[in-house]
């Protein structure tokens, strides 16, 4: 029987009626005495929207004191329901006086029958909510969204719930069944692909860490922050059909781009478009896109030199540098934003002087017509341009050969048989014993070129002679040493145009550490040698006087740039009779007070990603002490390595392989020097300024 309260003085047991929201009351007996949580009301209110009260109400008379009815009715079970239609009458969307369809129970205890409708209910499996939730999405052709709003869940909630009712049903039957946690089904939820789930379930190592799970299903594919997958952008991969594995349980940084081979392609397509670009702006003969830097090119590099402005970039120059130091001046001390218009004024300028300061250097015309361009991807994900390099092929032609009779040849002067032998002036071989006595010659012969034999002769005592006065002389001596390093160094075929006999050997360390050449300190090093290059001259055969007309400062620097090239201090784990070179390149840490805080920071990437969890908890125990170490001790692997960085960011901390040891002159002299050290880890002898 099913009626309306409002017109029943008395209504039986059992009976179903509709009573008034506005007349219904928590039952003080109620068993919930924690409130719902604004969350569940929000879920019911939007549940009820959606697909109406599903589940009665359950009431009885209010009394008052003498027994009578007061009109009023009070819920035994449904509390939650009756607050959410309440908040769906405060916003308008029913009235109320809507009416609730309700059972009347006067006959058992209000609070056992509340108490029981919460102790003998079992929960739905999450396999089946999982589930079902991805039906509703696959069956009605419904959105995340759509769902989240019939449920009052957040869309994030249903796309979770969707993906996990995705994993593989052998998988989701492990789940039930017990052979899996939630966060292990979570992780294999990263991918759709579920032959892959289920070979990676069948090979999982005694340590199921979900971390272990997603390294597995992933370790094809490349993480958004990849440097190639930041070039080519999310946007442009998956225009061209990519695929991007997003984690939606975790902090995955942009996802996965599934399918390597496609992101390649993409890199290196947009790389021929910025290298065509580059030769048709600047006219290089060649350019050439790659991936990474192909450090065995074996090709000659030359460098810009600087250049005088025309006239008209000149006044250009000053006019707006006259103009930006105006409005600068002008707007210094504004206290508000800058308008629109002297912002985008600003910005004018400085681009202007960018573009005209970009002129006062430029490659020669001829290093240009034969040179080429590497244009490569960057460690961050940019674009990097190398210019100036020229390939064998094209350099200038060898001196031409000069056919003699006889068989012989003539190269820059020196006779070769056709044996390839070396000849002396009389076209006996060098290998030939001298005749005792020199034959007398008629006065005529004077012009005749002296022998090879005795040439060498005469030039081991000038050689001689050279090594006795410049061992006496220390100021040539280091220009001589200098302009050997040079000519080396700059120069292809400097190892020919000096007479002393030291060699320059430079370790490419890129092939040690992956984006070292785009750090901070490798743009530093990468301009000064860009700078003494600009300075040089163009034929090697000028480089001593250049060398030699450069003040002392001047010279010791040259000096040190080239020297510094040479320094290896990698440590391979092949080379442990390199053992005394590496302690000698501790020397010179000291020796130099290294600071390696200025050049290389903890992060994921350089050091806590590639270490154990003992090695992050002690690296921050370290820096921080043994609370900070405690605060991260219990979280997975790729989450503690995430926090360490954020703790380790700004203490200077550094792993022992980069330490410096304070040198011992130092510590004679700490009245005279004030220091300037390294606070985080007393045990850190790490020296960063010496100041005077």
């Amino acid at each position: 029987m099913t009626t309306t309260a409002n017109t029943v003085p008395t209504v039986e047991h059992g009976a179903t009626v509709f009573i008034p929201l506005n007349k219904l009351k928590k039952h003080p007996k109620n068993a919930r005495k924690t409130p719902h949580s604004e969350a569940s009301i929000e879920a019911k209110a939007a549940s009820i929207a959606a697909k109406g009260i599903l589940q009665n109400l359950v009431v009885e008379p209010e009394t008052d004191a003498a027994g009578e009815p007061t009109g009023f009715y009070l819920v035994s079970i449904g509390e939650g329901r009756r607050q959410a239609q309440m908040l769906r009458a405060k916003r308008k969307e029913i009235k109320k006086t809507e009416p609730i369809r309700c059972v009347i129970d006067t006959a058992n205890d209000a609070a056992e029958i509340s108490l029981d409708e919460n102790v003998t209910r079992e929960d739905l499996h999450p396999a089946d909510q999982f589930e079902r939730f991805r039906e509703l999405s696959e069956d009605r052709g419904w959105g995340a969204e759509e769902i989240a709003a019939r449920f009052g869940v957040t869309a994030q909630f249903v796309k979770q719930r969707m993906r996990l009712g995705a994993v593989s049903p052998k998988l989701m039957q492990v789940y039930r069944d017990g052979g899996l946690t939630l966060n292990q089904l979570m992780a294999f939820a990263i991918t759709d692909d579920h032959a892959r789930q289920e070979h990676v379930y069948e090979n999982l190592p005694y340590n199921r860490d979900p971390s272990i799970i997603r390294r597995d299903l992933t370790k094809m594919n490349v993480p958004a922050t990849d440097r190639c997958a930041v070039f080519v952008g999310a946007q442009a991969y998956t225009e061209a059909g990519g695929t991007i594995i997003r984690d939606l349980f975790t902090e995955d940084r942009g996802g996965f781009f599934e399918d390597p081979a496609l992101l390649d392609r993409l890199a290196v397509e947009k790389l021929e478009g910025i290298a065509a670009e580059v030769q048709q702006a600047e006219g290089w003969k060649w350019t050439a896109a790659y991936l990474d830097f192909p450090h065995a090119h074996g090709m000659r590099r030359a460098y810009w030199h600087p250049v005088e402005l025309s006239e008209e970039d000149a006044t250009a120059y000053d006019a707006a540098q006259d103009e930006l130091e105006h409005l600068n001046a002008e707007w210094k001390d504004a206290d508000t934003d800058l308008p629109d218009e002297v912002d985008a004024r600003l910005a004018e300028l400085e681009a202007e002087i960018k573009r005209i300061d970009a002129k006062r250097h430029a490659f020669d015309p001829d290093d240009i017509a034969s040179g080429g361009v590497f244009v490569v991807v960057a460690h961050d994900g940019g674009v990097r341009i190398e210019r100036g390099f020229i390939r064998a092929e094209d350099e200038a032609p060898e001196p031409e050969l000069e056919e003699t009779e006889g068989g012989e040849t003539v190269i820059d002067g020196v006779r070769v048989n056709g044996d390839g032998e070396i000849l002396d002036s009389d076209g006996a071989d060098e290998g030939d014993e001298l005749p005792e006595a020199e034959p007398e010659e008629d006065a005529g012969d004077a012009g005749k070129p002296l022998s090879d034999a005795l040439i060498r002769d005469l030039t081991a005592h000038r050689t001689l002679g050279l090594r006795l006065a410049l061992g006496e002389q220390p100021d040539m001596a280091l220009i001589a040493v200098v302009h050997a390093l040079a000519a080396q160094t700059y120069y292809r075929g400097g190892s020919t145009a000096n007479c002393l006999e030291i060699s320059p050997t430079s370790n490419y360390l890129a092939a040690h550490a992956d984006g070292i050449e785009d750090t901070a300190a490798a743009k530093m090093l990468a301009d000064r040698h860009a700078g003494w290059a600009a300075d040089m001259p163009r034929d090697v055969a000028d480089l001593w006087d250049f060398v030699a007309g450069l003040d002392h400062a001047s010279l010791m620097a040259l000096l040190a740039h080239c020297a510094s090239l040479t320094v290896n201090a990698v440590k391979l784990p092949w080379e442990s009779s390199k053992r005394r070179a590496h302690e000698t390149a501790d020397k010179l840490a000291t020796a130099v007070t290294l600071d390696m805080t200025a050049h290389w920071t903890a992060t994921v990437r350089s050091y806590l990603g590639r270490v154990t969890k003992a090695h992050i908890l002690a690296a921050v125990r370290d820096a921080l002490g043994d609370e900070a170490a405690e605060q991260i001790a219990g979280k997975k692997k790729v989450e503690m390595a995430e926090a360490a960085e954020q703790l380790l960011a700004g203490t200077g901390w550094l792993p022992p392989a980069l330490r410096t040891e304070c040198p011992a002159w130092l510590d004679q002299h700490a009245d005279t020097f004030a220091l300037d050290t390294v606070a985080p880890a007393p045990s850190q002898e790490v020296l960063i300024a010496v100041e005077i």
